[in-house]
């Protein structure tokens, strides 16, 4: 097998068409978004850490749920991905850590899940399937070739997305 394998760093983004594998490790409160285009063989993958962008224009747009996707989208319309097409399949926004009900962190996971769903459904890209929640670390892995998206964690059968 001579197939490529791109890493997607944490608030990273990476584009590529089969055959090839996207992974991306260690997604605790952090969420990893697929994004497949299945007629052309398209795969992007962005590894978001926060909800929004507080920061504003001079920020790694790939860090928020917010400026993280639309990005993502627009990269892969640039390499001939047809929105409409685009299969979504996500998976991390985990409680790493108990938190005060009344902290100021709050739970960040379940923060990101609500803005990546926000930010789909405003997009107008419905989410296939979804490994989301609970309190433990994942690796995610997507085909370019077949669409398919692997979950990987410590301890736990793997899935499939």
């Amino acid at each position: 097998m001579n197939e490529k394998q791109l890493v997607v760093g944490i608030a990273d983004m990476k584009v590529c068409r089969g055959p090839g594998r996207l992974i991306t490790y260690a997604l605790g409160s952090c969420i990893g978004i697929c994004l497949y285009d299945p007629m052309i063989r398209l795969a992007g993958m962005v590894h978001i850490m926060l909800p929004n962008n507080m920061e504003g224009s001079n920020s790694n747009v790939f860090k928020y749920a917010d400026t993280g996707i639309p990005a993502t989208i627009k990269k892969m319309e640039v390499f001939g991905g047809v929105k409409s097409r685009m299969i979504c399949k996500i998976a991390g926004g985990a409680r790493m850590f108990e938190v005060q009900p009344n902290s100021s962190i709050g739970n960040i996971g379940q923060r990101n899940i609500e803005a990546v769903k926000k930010v789909l459904a405003k997009e107008g890209i419905r989410i296939a399937k979804e490994d989301v929640g609970l309190n433990y670390a994942r690796t995610l892995l997507l085909d370019a070739e077949t669409g398919t998206a692997v979950v990987r964690s410590f301890g736990r059968k793997e899935l499939i997305l």
